[in-house]
């Protein structure tokens, strides 16, 4: 079976499409700006400076955000771990679970979250429901208010599925990142010679 062609975009779409969702990313982590939210935001800075290893886990779309973070963490020097990685060790008492869901309740990342707060590791989620069962077992929630994937009526977000979610998370691994290297001595000349140089 054969699609028939799509037409061109009438000219300026794209970049409408740009400016709505640049717009939609702003108001929805600007809930952070200033607020009790903010809080949970330093609180997950301080765990994973605490942590021995960061573990990082999420499914799809949320889950390739997600690696995007566990990449700027081991350039700051932390140990970082893509869980499902054939390398990534068991967790441990001591180490980091960092775990995106938007509905906070994904099977395996729930299970995920339970293991290692089980064992004595802090577990961070960033998550769209505050009362989700993933929100309920982590040391800090971080309540992004994005719509989830099945939420497709556009009261909460114009864009398909979890787009705004998972657009929320990669900004947010990025704003620790930030938050982190800042408040450290360290310069972009000492982060860069941990970047892969095997392409």
């Amino acid at each position: 079976m054969h699609l028939a062609p799509l037409a061109s975009p009438p000219a300026g779409s794209v970049s409408a499409a740009l400016t709505a969702i640049g717009s939609e990313i702003t108001a929805t982590l600007g809930v952070f700006a200033g607020t009790d939210a903010a809080g949970e935001l330093d609180r997950a800075a301080d765990e994973l400076l605490r942590a021995r290893r960061v573990f990082l886990l999420g499914a799809g779309r949320s889950g390739l955000a997600l690696q995007m973070t566990a990449m700027r963490l081991m350039h700051l020097g932390l140990t970082a771990h893509v869980v499902g990685e054939a390398t990534a060790p068991a967790i441990e008492s001591g180490d980091l679970l960092l775990v995106a869901s938007g509905s906070g309740t994904t099977p395996g990342i729930v299970h995920a979250a339970q293991t290692a707060s089980e064992v004595g590791a802090s577990v961070v989620a960033i998550t769209a429901d505050a009362a989700s069962a993933l929100a309920v077992v982590s040391t800090v929630a971080i309540v992004v208010p994005a719509a989830r994937k099945l939420d497709r009526d556009s009261a909460a977000s114009a864009q398909y599925a979890g787009s705004l979610f998972e657009q929320s998370v990669v900004v947010v691994g990025d704003a620790l990142f930030h938050a982190i290297w800042t408040a450290s001595d360290l310069t972009a000349d000492d982060l860069w010679p941990r970047h892969s140089n095997l392409e």
